[in-house]
């Protein structure tokens, strides 16, 4: 492999002292500020976290380029490290070779912290025949449970059995090979799509995915695969069809741009009333979210082939929005829409329909004199002409993002705490905006914002591995 930063396996207490000190540090906002210039947005965290699992599947080496630099994607790289891959990153690129897969078992103590590291038990059970891993954690923003991941494998032809909170699976047989199944899932679950789809990879015969998520990082993963040999057909509808092959190849493949980053950028446009352009995007990627933006009244307009601007309008009016598989609006972006509603005139209903427990957020927006009501899974939205500066705590990864938007359009100072659930998923946020005018810097070894009661809320848990 080519030169670089080798990625070594690091014990848990490094991995608590990192969270230890983002949970020490704060935000420090100065809302109020015009936003102008460009902002670049990184690779698509949700491809590459399943995208570096699907590593595994090839006994050759991989590149991957316009990986983020995110917390999640080092805990990932940690859990492969424990496996027996080899890791060495330069830049946005990822060197990767797991032509020697040394353990079939995830550790608990990294599978703990991070949700998508059960995407391994796929690849794993594909190219081992057997594979071990902890139930897994994350942001606690619902169940999310595994229970579609567990039934495709075991229609495919895998014993799975769930022991002390650990799945055990394995390919009974002498060939080790799962089998090719008709699988229709209960709930078009991203994770359960991509778990199946990379187990059918190497599986004999043709398997069948049908009520398939369409998400865009389920055809970046299909395209991956694909550029390694395998027969994938269908991905981006509901009905996905995998043509198992003996073996996979290497290659090199670039990560799409982060939708959920991009549409955060263009919130961030339009709630401080700026004329900024977001790239490099996939339009298509976020036409939900455009269409909502002009419900509100900011322009989007495309810059070229991969670019959008926002043009700021003169009022922000309210909306409805209800998050639902994509191509619906996501449930990604539905906290940093709450903080721009806030702000927007006459009344809002936000209806969440993919997590429970994904509105906790209101109560830290109400701290900045927002009027927002929880209902069950109902945020009702009353627009005021300003937010304030204030002490506030993420409640998780999007919830973090809302409060800095919040906090760019804030009269005052924000503080934010909780900032290990923002380094999760966004790729240096503050020097991106503070690239483009916004006053915001990190405050290293502060004391957490105090934290409020928050409203918890129940609706249909999601069962996939995304945030």
């Amino acid at each position: 492999m080519a030169e670089g930063t080798p990625i070594l396996h690091s014990n848990p207490s490094s991995n608590n002292h990192a969270s230890f000190e983002a949970d020490s540090s704060i935000l420090k906002i100065v809302g109020g500020h015009r936003l102008s210039g460009e902002v670049r947005v990184s690779g698509a965290k949700n491809s590459a976290l399943v995208i570096m699992a699907g590593t595994l599947l090839c006994p050759q080496d991989c590149r991957l380029r316009n990986v983020p630099s995110l917390m999640d994607v080092s805990r990932m790289s940690e859990i492969l490290a424990s496996l027996g891959v080899k890791l060495k990153r330069h830049g946005d690129t990822l060197e990767v070779d797991a032509r020697h897969i040394s353990q079939s078992k995830a550790p608990y103590e990294l599978v703990s912290q991070l949700r998508a590291s059960f995407f391994v038990i796929g690849p794993l059970l594909a190219r081992l025949g057997v594979a071990r891993v902890p139930l897994p954690g994350g942001c606690a923003i619902g169940a999310r449970p595994v229970d579609l991941h567990v039934r495709g494998l075991q229609a495919m032809g895998a014993d799975v059995q769930i022991e002390h909170g650990t799945v055990y699976a394995y390919v009974p047989g002498s060939n080790k090979r799962l089998k090719g199944a008709r699988i229709y899932l209960d709930y078009p679950s991203v994770g359960a799509t991509e778990t199946l789809m990379m187990a059918a990879t190497l599986a004999d015969g043709e398997t069948i995915l049908e009520n398939a998520a369409q998400e865009p990082e389920v055809i970046d993963l299909a395209n991956f695969c694909r550029a390694m040999g395998a027969r994938i057909r269908g991905a981006g509808t509901n009905t996905i069809i995998i043509s198992g092959v003996p073996s996979l190849h290497s290659v090199d493949y670039s990560i799409i741009p982060d939708r959920i980053e991009a549409g955060t950028f263009l919130v961030a446009g339009a709630i401080t009333r700026s004329d900024i352009t977001v790239g490099p995007v996939v339009p298509d990627h976020l036409a939900a979210v455009v269409a909502k933006l002009q419900a509100i009244g900011t322009t989007v307009v495309e810059e070229g082939l991969n670019r959008l601007r926002v043009v700021p309008g003169d009022r922000h009016i309210g909306t409805d929005i209800e998050t639902l598989p994509y191509p619906g609006f996501p449930t990604d972006m539905q906290a940093q829409f709450t903080a721009l509603l806030a702000v927007s005139e006459g009344d809002s209903i936000i209806t969440e329909t993919v997590f429970e427990n994904r509105l906790r957020h209101a109560a830290e927006l109400n701290r900045m004199g927002a009027d927002i009501r929880v209902k069950g899974n109902n945020a009702i939205i009353r627009g005021v002409p300003f937010l304030s500066g204030a002490p506030v705590n993420a409640t998780d990864l999007r919830a973090s993002a809302a409060l800095v938007l919040a906090g760019l359009a804030a009269q005052g100072t924000t503080l934010i705490s909780g900032l290990h659930h923002l380094d999760r998923g966004y790729d240096n946020l503050e020097a991106k905006l503070k690239a483009v005018g916004a006053k915001i810097d990190r405050i290293v070894g502060e004391a957490p914002a105090p934290s409020v009661d928050v409203v918890a809320t129940t609706t249909r848990p999601r069962t996939d591995g995304l945030s």
